[in-house]
């Protein structure tokens, strides 16, 4: 049976929330970066809460190995920035 339904090399969305702060964006996409070094900064979708006090950046890596994306998740979920990471 294998490890990850995934085959790798894939398109792979992250979807980060976190509150509405100066520096949010900046931040995460230096954490991707560190785990996808060809990522795009220029294809983050970012949105608003409607109250703006929160603020959802999409962020779709390529993804090369479960390993890969596990320290991701892992490093994105311990910032303490982020709130929620789908």
């Amino acid at each position: 049976m294998a490890e990850t339904l995934l085959e790798f090399p894939c398109d792979f969305p992250l979807k980060i929330m976190g509150a509405a702060e100066a520096d949010f964006a900046q931040s995460i996409v230096a954490v991707v970066l560190a785990h996808a070094p060809d990522f795009d900064p220029g294809l983050v979708e970012m949105r608003a809460s409607k109250g703006g006090k929160y603020l959802s950046l999409t962020c779709t890596v390529r993804a090369v190995s479960q390993q890969q994306l596990d320290a991701l998740y892992r490093e994105l979920t311990a910032h303490p920035m982020v709130k929620v990471v789908l």
